[in-house]
């Protein structure tokens, strides 16, 4: 069983993440029994769509209470509906009350999450499997983009399942369109990761690029997953956004966004550098400073 280990940035202590299905995951992405069955059903859209709209039935609503109780969610933080949420989704993309996600200095964390930074692309592979490298190429499918960030920085911000689903701009600017990309469903979570760094470059994503005056262009990526029923954008394209408005949120599922710098561009917080280094994810909220 792998367990999977992250710094508290606001405790400073390591912590072991309680990861939902870990037992499965390590079947699915570890057995050769458990990649067929990946191949043949857990990567397929049909399951994240079907289970996406059971999690947005009012039948899944009885799963919230038992949700909250199991992961100690501390439910003053968030925004209620007066009769409380009609289903699971509406739970899992609820808002936060903004006194509890200040926006810090500099570049901010778009998410709640645990937080891989790299200075540079080349680095990512030492987290993940050694020798295999962060394929942009395949990742973005835009030769003029690929040419932009080829040589700067990248950070990924792992959503679980018990974090705030929404996530939010890191620096202000000019924001472009969503484009997507289909691809499959591959399942986020950190034990999938380790085994294979490419579903990143393999699942369904969308990004969005905003030029900045400091910070260059900064690419934006939102990741889908298994059991993802969508990923929806809530921002208004070709607008100014200031850092910390939202730009939208993840319907059920765990979820990813990564963050693709220009060289020269960001220079990454010492904490995050570190942990990074020695093979550590930091959980941050949204909002706290990663870099300059």
């Amino acid at each position: 069983m792998i367990e999977v280990k992250y710094i508290n940035r606001n405790s400073g202590q390591l912590e072991v993440e309680k990861v939902p299905g870990g037992g499965s995951m390590n079947f699915i992405y570890g057995n050769p029994l458990g990649k067929l069955s990946l191949w043949l059903v857990v990567k397929r859209k049909f399951l994240s769509v079907w289970f996406g709209k059971y999690m947005s039935s009012a039948a899944s609503a009885k799963k919230i209470a038992p949700f909250i109780a199991n992961h100690d969610i501390d439910m003053n933080q968030y925004i209620e509906p007066v009769n409380g949420f009609s289903n699971f989704n509406e739970f899992f993309y609820r808002k936060v009350e903004p006194s509890f996600r200040p926006i810090g200095e500099n570049i901010v964390s778009p998410a709640d999450g645990r937080v891989l930074v790299f200075p540079t692309l080349e680095k990512a592979h030492r987290f993940f499997v050694k020798g295999k490298e962060f394929d942009l190429t395949t990742f973005l499918k835009d030769e003029k983009l690929v040419a932009k960030y080829k040589n700067g920085a990248m950070c990924i911000i792992r959503l679980a399942p018990v974090d705030y689903h929404r996530y939010h701009f890191p620096v202000s600017g000019l924001a472009s369109e969503s484009k997507v990309i289909n691809g499959y469903y591959y399942s986020v979570s950190p034990i999938a990761l380790r085994r294979n760094m490419s579903i990143f470059w393999e699942n369904k994503r969308e990004y969005t690029v905003v030029e900045t005056t400091d910070h260059g262009s900064v690419l934006i990526c939102d990741v889908g997953a298994t059991l993802t029923g969508g990923i929806q954008q809530t921002y208004k394209a070709n607008t100014f956004v200031k850092k910390g408005d939202e730009k939208g949120y993840f319907y059920f599922g765990g979820s990813t966004l990564i963050l693709l710098f220009e060289e020269g561009k960001i220079s990454f917080s010492d904490d995050l550098l570190n942990n990074s280094e020695n093979g550590f994810e930091t959980l941050l909220k949204m909002g706290e400073t990663i870099g300059n």
